[in-house]
């Protein structure tokens, strides 16, 4: 009796860290928005803005987690995604808004996972409540002119084996190719973001 109710706390432990982005925070940036410039700090403390990092193709701004075990499992995609795309013009720019992850921390984990690109530090969940961001990974597509043209999860399979819908590749691709952007949202899933507030 006491090892099943290990087992119910333990899942729903789980199942309270790894969530869906349908629980959601009041307003956010609908498809169609045009990004407002902001400004963070990077791990370093150097002051950077959307307008300094953006790409002349577009841009990405993905919500990233030190801790989260989505992300983890998404690390290498991430890599690869921004590696072939930042080539063509498509630059990407990480967010932690975590209040339970110290900047040692997150600066030790961009190590460790190797991202090759800047992750700021957004302290007070400011950044991550306006755009109504609410998991971890979570992406943001904006086109050159800071519209936001998709926005959600990366594919359709944290595990990266069975694949079958690449949506922010996909995303990416049509709009490389001057054509419309068909699939504009699909609900993101990973960890929830821990806000100063939670």
């Amino acid at each position: 009796m006491t090892q099943k109710i290990a087992a119910l706390i333990s899942f729903l432990a789980i199942f309270a860290f790894v969530a869906s982005s349908a629980v959601t925070h009041a307003g956010g940036l609908e498809i169609g928005a045009m990004a407002e410039n902001f400004t963070l700090p990077d791990t370093d403390g150097k002051t950077r803005t959307l307008d300094e990092l953006k790409g002349k193709n577009g841009t990405v701004v993905v919500w990233l987690s030190a801790q989260c075990p989505v992300v983890k499992g998404y690390k290498d995609r991430i890599n690869e995604i921004a590696a072939e795309y930042q080539a063509k013009g498509i630059n990407f720019i990480g967010i932690n808004s975590n209040s339970t992850e110290d900047l040692n921390w997150v600066k030790s984990n961009i190590g460790e996972y190797g991202y090759k690109f800047p992750v700021l530090i957004d302290k007070s969940n400011a950044l991550a409540d306006k755009w109504g961001a609410t998991v971890t990974p979570e992406v943001f597509y904006f086109n050159a002119k800071n519209i936001l043209i998709y926005h959600g999860a990366i594919d359709n399979d944290r595990s990266g084996k069975t694949v079958t819908e690449a949506y922010l590749k996909s995303a990416f691709d049509a709009t490389l190719s001057g054509k419309p952007v068909t699939k504009t949202k699909a609900n993101a899933f990973g960890c929830t973001i821990k806000r100063v507030a939670e």
